[in-house]
């Protein structure tokens, strides 16, 4: 797992003039999470990758750090875009600015996700590690996914806003951010995805410092506030010794809501979800074979998980484990931290915002993909074998989202009556 930041003092970046400099700067901006290419330091890039718009809404105005994906437009945007969501202009039938005809009365929200590398949707490529697949065509997109930092956010569950075009990941795409655009376009480009692979809940307040919203500018959002295994997973042979305690999440948790209600506009919303069972990890895997072994059919998962635990970098000794009794506590601490989470959740108020907490019910959102007709391995990502899958993303999506629609509806808003006038008007809103 990457997950305490990249380090890029060598001798290579203290040898040239200059290069010292440059690395710094590259080195800041990888471990504060925010787009690389960024020139007015508003945390909206305009490049795909490096923390770009993969990550984030694309800045329409990269010269003015007043103008990003998510503020409440400046004079009604009567002449230029400066919320990015493509609305600007009179309209010629009313008098009145598109913004205000069509947006105005909306429930515009933003999504903004503070997670981990299963938020980041982290995906090597099970092509480059298949005999029968390896091919120099294979490795053509090698450079982007080393700048997104081997995650695919662009496909993720969270902010996901397209189906992929590449040939080394597979499966349709969901999100909470997509379907937000579906029912209501005014919230176009409105998303910021900052998972970081490895990220603790100790870590979430100092994560949270990459998001940008403005208390008094922008629109409300609707925060995910999601770690679904890190704080029981980690690669030390006294694995247990170095899991978080409830008491910790306790505090970390309501340290980062603390925080979150300093930066998000009133009428947001924040939903914390729970931890994975992953025992499903061993349950589904340990007898398959690894891509590493399809050639001979010799080398299952549990020889992967054994291999990455004696090695002592596997991202999680306490459910990749051969050892059923440390499985078992492994998912007893994360129910533990679960409900340290919910009574958080349950016990405090906030002013900007309102606290949810929902179950990250992965052995339900299997079941629905087997009743579908998929089987439940393919849920797994198949090089590490540990993270959610394309497929899973998708069908968490489409889980979350049908669980918001009944019986939180408040959060997603009401569907905006002028979105057939927008694609009209406006077509793909200047895409993405």
């Amino acid at each position: 797992m990457m997950g305490k930041g990249v380090g890029l003092k060598s001798d290579i970046c203290d040898s040239l003039p200059g290069l010292k400099g440059l690395c710094e700067w590259l080195e800041g901006h990888i471990n504060n999470h925010t787009a690389v290419s960024d020139i007015d330091k508003d945390k909206f890039g305009i490049t795909e990758t490096l923390r770009g718009t993969h990550w984030r809404g694309k800045d329409c105005d990269d010269f003015d750090k007043t103008v990003y994906p998510g503020r409440r437009p400046k004079n009604n945007d009567e002449e230029t875009d400066s919320d990015c969501n493509g609305i600007y202009g009179i309209n010629p039938a009313t008098g009145k600015t598109f913004e205000e005809d069509y947006c105005a009365n909306s429930d515009h929200r933003g999504v903004l996700l503070l997670s981990d590398s299963a938020g980041a949707h982290f995906h090597i490529p099970g092509e480059w590690m298949t005999a029968s697949k390896l091919s120099v065509d294979v490795f053509k997109h090698v450079l982007m996914v080393v700048e997104d930092e081997f995650d695919w956010p662009e496909l993720s569950g969270t902010t996901g806003y397209m189906n992929t075009t590449w040939d080394i990941v597979h499966g349709l795409t969901d999100s909470l951010y997509y379907q937000l655009v579906q029912r209501n376009r005014c919230n176009h480009r409105d998303f910021q995805n900052i998972g970081v692979n490895g990220a603790r809940a100790e870590k979430i307040n100092t994560i949270a410092h990459s998001m940008s919203r403005d208390p008094n500018t922008d629109h409300p959002a609707i925060v995910m506030y999601s770690l679904i295994g890190n704080d029981v997973c980690n690669g030390h042979p006294d694995t247990i010794a170095h899991m978080t305690t409830p008491e910790q999440m306790k505090a970390y948790s309501l340290s980062s809501l603390k925080y979150l209600d300093t930066r998000l506009p009133k009428g947001s919303f924040v939903i914390v979800t729970g931890m994975a069972d992953g025992r499903v990890l061993y349950e589904l895997m340990a007898n398959r074979i690894h891509p590493l072994g399809q050639y001979n059919q010799d080398i299952t998962y549990k020889h992967v998980y054994d291999l990455l635990s004696c090695l002592q970098v596997s991202p999680c000794n306490g459910w990749m484990s051969s050892n059923e009794t440390l499985r078992n506590y492994t998912s007893e601490r994360a129910a533990n931290l679960s409900k340290a989470l919910q009574e958080v959740v349950q016990s405090n108020k906030f002013m900007n915002f309102k606290p949810y907490y929902i179950d990250y019910d992965i052995r339900t959102v299997i079941k629905e993909w087997e009743d579908m007709g998929g089987e439940g391995w393919q849920m797994v990502e198949p090089i590490d074998g540990f993270h959610p899958s394309q497929d899973a993303n998708y069908m968490t999506a489409k889980h979350v989202w049908k669980q918001l629609e009944t019986t939180y509806p408040e959060i997603i808003g009401k569907v905006n009556p002028n979105n057939d006038a927008i694609y009209k008007q406006f077509g793909d809103q200047g895409g993405y």
